[in-house]
């Protein structure tokens, strides 16, 4: 047994040899490459768990009677929604992080080294407001009478709000990885703020609520419908901002098509 794994050992190290593999001595590529990879383990954690709720367990749940449902459901709700709210929060700082590197190089590189403050801050007021206006919308949702005109309205909002961050960002030396981070890195901050901001406040009390339902027969309130559909929206609005998220990630640095003026 312990030949045998002397001998791979010898047989990878003989291989990486001979390839003349050198790792980086630069901190700033360690670091850089140590977010990348990061980022995108929690990444697939994040949108698998958002993708599961929405594709498994919101059907499946459907499908059960009441009394199998409120036993079930703040099982499978606390203990994924755990996992979702984390792994958010480590995709979001690494990434973050990631595009303050970017953003940096790029002002040193135009030549204006501390320009790169001024370009995260209107990044960052630019998607927030737009959550800001989304959120609205969602607890507006019940008046407006119908989901889809809502998730309408919202992604017409994230389209505009892609379109001003580039435009304010789209400045001499700006290169196409930061201004596609700028739009895949924003519609990520929705998401966060999603988690966060509407469906953990609203599923946490859900989860009270029908736990205390099934064990000691309290009636659920009259707001537990209204928060469950505004936890709902609010994660089938980030499945479908998951899309182009992705898309605008990997142009970042596999289809150059954006630059600064």
């Amino acid at each position: 047994m312990f030949s045998s794994a002397g001998l791979l050992v010898w047989s990878i190290w003989s291989t990486l040899w001979k390839l003349e593999v050198k790792f980086a001595g630069d901190p700033s590529a360690i670091e850089q490459i140590s977010l990348r990879w990061l980022h995108i383990v929690a990444g697939i954690i994040w949108l698998g768990f958002l993708s599961f709720f929405l594709l498994a367990v919101t059907p499946a749940l459907k499908s059960l009677d009441p009394a199998t449902r409120s036993k079930v459901f703040p099982q499978i709700a606390s203990r994924g929604l755990w996992w979702l709210r984390w792994s958010s929060v480590v995709t979001w700082i690494a990434g973050f992080r990631y595009f303050m590197i970017l953003a940096k190089t790029d002002a040193v590189n135009a030549g204006r080294p501390h320009v790169w403050v001024g370009w995260i801050g209107i990044w960052l007021g630019c998607w927030l407001a737009a959550f800001v206006i989304e959120m609205a919308l969602i607890q507006v949702g019940g008046a407006l009478g119908n989901k889809f005109v809502v998730g309408t309205l919202v992604l017409f909002v994230m389209t505009a709000t892609s379109w001003l961050v580039v435009s304010l960002l789209a400045q001499p030396g700006v290169s196409n990885r930061t201004l596609s981070i700028s739009i895949g890195g924003g519609l990520g901050t929705i998401l966060f703020f999603n988690v966060w901001g509407i469906v953990w406040r609203c599923q946490k009390r859900l989860i009270a609520w029908t736990r205390a339902s099934a064990e000691q027969g309290t009636p659920m309130p009259p707001e537990a419908a209204k928060l469950a559909q505004m936890a709902t929206l609010a994660m089938q609005i980030s499945f479908i901002l998951m899309f182009p998220l992705l898309f605008f990630m990997g142009a970042s640095a596999h289809f150059p098509f954006l630059s600064g003026q």
